[in-house]
């Protein structure tokens, strides 16, 4: 039994299963460069896991790379920042007096009342549409993989632009240093409003980022964490003085509420002391604990134990540990915490390539929800019709959130535990509610897709133009063959893909040859008359909900 079966198995059940962790032999590829077959197989596992799902013309664009060059080119990103979210909100309830229609809000200042959470709407809309529109890069996924670790709440933090500014900075740092990106989480506005940083001063020390900045941020909770309670008080001292100023949209460090006394470390942090420092210069403690902090090697094996779940696999055996995780946190450390050099060895891994990892992971609803509308090549209204381009994405970003993600709200500070609980992991985004919602959303999208408001624009598949895409469509068994390699996590018996060939695109019928689908393919590509379209179209959406129903679907 492989990691693909225990998850096929477990997503077929009908009712809720007590989760029990499975032992596999471990695993013996290493960090070594994966050289070949880089073929489709290796292709699609990169990108599913790289981006948001495998689209049919990418994997074609990677499979003339080699391995090594694919990664390069997926890390090769700067961070540009795409257009900023717009006023999409106007309504009779709702008229913002400061922003014009179709432009954007993130510089106004007029928050309070309904704006505000119009507004937060219209920034996660915009969110879901820049994973789904992704660039040829890794970079999405991974503002994603910082969201889930430092993770704040738009309902907690309120404030749209303060949130909009935290997803730059998330997209600033995503292949960059982390170290650099702690520090500047540490006094961002929507950071210090969600973890009470604002409200932390020498005359009422608040513990709880200082807590979680070791806890779940840096440090963690692993076997070489041994941080104590008195070093959380000792932070929180240091972290004194920030406060926010609303109307500039920023922060700034007040050394009248700064504590500036000498704050007490433990042994974990070699009894450090870091020595108090007053006036303006008393923001630079900052430094001073994050330099202690970044010493202990722990912070690198636990950052790369999060990249490891999140990328790979979520079972780190002790051998994994010692031949993957220290390897790669030694590296993280040589580079001085730069985040792109140790994606890069992982990536280019004859261990990240190996078959037991592949197809071993459960989508996430976003991967779930942006990987379908990518591989599909789901068109979306243009920039110019915003209304309904932005409506069109909130009916994708809500379908997450019904599916249990939703972006920009995980649950606590820790994020999903679908990242982070053993032994479940990954099993954790389906359940008895979720797994049905999730063959929902694909039927609606492949049988009826959805009609924005306003405008009444169509979002959902277009099964014949996938097919077309697919090598010798007018094939049966190419057909079936091509739509299970780019569609599922997993490959489907001989005599399944059989079944499906006689149940679906042959009807059943007696004694009848692959020439059955070859015509009415044919007749309707020589003549796309709309009656020849309906039977082409009524073949090929019982072909892919059967597809997409299978538990393979929900692999990556």
């Amino acid at each position: 039994m492989t990691r693909r079966d225990i998850f096929k198995n477990f997503l077929s059940k009908k009712e809720p299963v007590e989760w029990q962790e499975v032992s596999f032999p471990d695993i013996e590829s290493g960090l070594e460069t994966y050289k070949k077959p880089w073929d489709e197989s290796a292709v699609r596992h990169l990108l599913r896991r790289t981006q948001f799902g495998a689209p049919v013309a990418e994997v074609e664009y990677f499979k003339k790379h080699s391995a090594k060059k694919a990664v390069a080119e997926l890390l090769n990103t700067t961070s540009i920042n795409p257009a900023p979210p717009v006023n999409n909100y106007n309504d009779d309830k709702v008229t913002d007096e400061q922003v014009p229609p179709g432009q954007t809000w993130v510089n106004a200042t007029n928050n309070g009342g309904m704006l505000t959470g119009r507004r937060i709407r219209s920034f996660k809309s915009w969110w879901m549409m820049q994973m789904i529109t992704q660039n040829r890069s890794i970079h999405e996924k991974m503002v994603l993989f910082w969201h889930n670790h430092f993770a704040t709440q738009t309902a907690t933090v309120r404030h749209p632009q303060f949130i909009y500014q935290h997803n730059l900075l998330l997209r600033k740092y995503a292949l960059g240093n982390f170290k650099e990106m702690t520090k500047a989480i540490s006094i961002d506005p929507a950071m210090l409003r969600y973890l009470n940083g604002a409200s932390n001063t020498k005359k009422a020390p608040d513990e709880n980022y200082g807590r979680e900045l070791q806890e779940l941020f840096t440090i963690g909770k692993g076997p070489g964490s041994h941080y104590t309670e008195g070093d959380v008080k000792a932070a929180a001292r240091v972290l004194t003085g920030y406060k926010i100023r609303p109307l500039m949209q920023d922060t700034a460090f007040d050394p009248q509420r700064h504590d500036d006394g000498d704050k007490q470390f433990s042994a974990f942090y070699g009894n450090a002391i870091i020595k108090g420092r007053s006036g303006k210069d008393g923001e630079n403690e900052l430094d001073d604990l994050l330099n202690m902090i970044f010493d202990q090697h722990e912070v690198a094996k636990f950052i790369c134990r999060k990249l490891y779940v999140f990328f790979v696999y979520s079972n780190i055996t002790p051998a994994i540990e010692k031949s993957i995780i220290s390897p790669l946190a030694d590296l993280f450390r040589k580079h001085n915490y730069e985040i792109k050099p140790v994606l890069e060895k992982l990536l280019t891994s004859k261990h990240f390539f190996d078959m037991a990892n592949r197809g071993a992971i459960i989508k996430s609803p976003v991967e779930f929800i942006a990987g379908l509308c990518r591989e599909y090549n789901v068109s979306f209204p243009s920039a110019q019709n915003y209304l309904s381009r932005y409506d069109a994405f909130e009916f994708m970003l809500l379908r997450s959130a019904y599916m249990q993600q939703n972006i920009g709200d995980p649950p606590n500070v820790a994020g999903w535990q679908a990242y982070y609980e053993s032994p479940a992991f990954y099993k954790l985004w389906v359940n008895s509610d979720t797994l049905p919602k999730r063959n929902q959303f694909s039927d609606r999208m492949a049988l009826f897709g959805y009609r924005t408001k306003p405008g009444g624009d169509f979002v959902g598949v277009d099964l014949i133009a996938f097919a077309k895409s697919l090598p010798s469509p007018e094939n049966p068994d190419m057909l079936i063959q091509g739509s299970v390699q780019y569609l599922l996590g997993a490959d489907l018996p001989t005599d399944q893909q059989q079944f499906i060939k006689t149940s679906i695109l042959l009807s059943n019928l007696q004694d009848m040859a692959d020439h059955y689908w070859t015509n009415i393919w044919t007749s309707y590509v020589q003549n796309p008359t709309d009656e020849n379209k309906t039977i082409v179209e009524t073949k090929l959406k019982q072909l892919y909900k059967y597809l997409m129903d299978l538990p393979e679907y929900q692999l990556c």
